[in-house]
């Protein structure tokens, strides 16, 4: 009898440890969201203010009884903001198509092709990760220039379209397919290429889909590569249009216009991220997953 009460006790006690814990971690939880999601209300709730009633704030105020939409017609008015968007999908699809189609091709030569001194260029391939890509923006600069390429699409994409990082996560991916698989392949008579289209890349599925997102958000948020080789506005990105919005469009004091043009700017991504996280992580893990 007396042990019986004792476990009682004993789950009773276990039982309220784990709801205090839990209670704790999810009060921290909610504290470290409302820190990192505040600054995109903010961000929202400054755009839907009238210009008016912005200055008029002496305090900052946390919400708004009268909202506009107003700062996001300027937005598409006062500077061309429509052509960035533009600009900006363009460079964004061309350099993730070609970026997919290098580092597949890479990825599967490292992984399932036999070729003299295949490691020895492999750890060579890595080391680059050990580079800054600060010291090599120069030497792309002095390429494209060379190449008559500033203020086109062609010298925006090219410096963009391979990554080591991407290629070793698809090449890991690519090893944890069996070996079974090839050589049956292999002996059915089907050659590399169609084995990489037909099987290797439909089962990497998720990790493809994490590269390709990673690659939009890189690209849609990309600045000091187009903001050094482009000086002509019809060659401008969103994140370099940005300051062209704040000089010349709205001017320094217009705060509300230039928050309607960065959440006309963000939300593409936001979107997209929502959509797909749940991919994103189970692409980086299975990636990051070997056996």
């Amino acid at each position: 009898m007396n042990n019986s009460k004792d476990y009682i006790r004993i789950e009773k006690t276990a039982k309220a440890r784990r709801i205090t814990f839990n209670a704790v971690t999810y009060f921290f939880l909610a504290v470290w969201a409302v820190i990192v999601l505040f600054p995109f209300y903010w961000m929202l709730l400054t755009s839907v203010k009238s210009y008016s009633a912005y200055n008029a704030e002496s305090v900052p105020r946390f919400f708004t009884l009268s909202p506009t939409l107003q700062n996001y017609t300027e937005a598409f008015t006062a500077v061309p903001l429509g052509r960035y968007l533009l600009n900006t999908t363009i460079f964004t699809v061309a350099t993730t198509a070609a970026m997919l189609a290098v580092i597949t091709l890479a990825a599967y030569a490292f992984a399932r092709l036999d070729f003299r001194g295949k490691n020895v260029v492999f750890i060579l391939f890595l080391s680059l990760m050990m580079i800054p890509s600060e010291l090599v923006i120069i030497t792309n600069f002095v390429t494209i220039t060379n190449l008559d390429m500033r203020n086109t699409f062609p010298g925006l994409i090219l410096p963009s379209v391979t990554s080591v990082f991407y290629i070793y996560l698809l090449k890991e991916n690519f090893e944890q397919i069996p070996d079974s698989l090839y050589y049956a392949a292999k002996v059915d008579g089907t050659s590399d290429l169609k084995y990489l289209f037909k099987v290797m890349i439909p089962i990497s599925k998720p990790t493809l889909i994490t590269i390709t997102i990673l690659k939009v958000i890189e690209c849609w948020n990309s600045y000091v590569w187009p903001r050094l080789i482009t000086d002509d506005e019809n060659y401008y990105l969103v994140s370099n249009g940005i300051q062209e919005i704040r000089e010349n469009g709205f001017g320094r004091e217009n705060i509300p216009a230039m928050m309607a043009a960065v959440v006309v700017i963000s939300l593409p991504l936001i979107v997209l991220f929502l959509i797909f996280r749940n991919k994103i992580m189970a692409g980086v893990s299975r990636g990051g997953t070997k056996g």
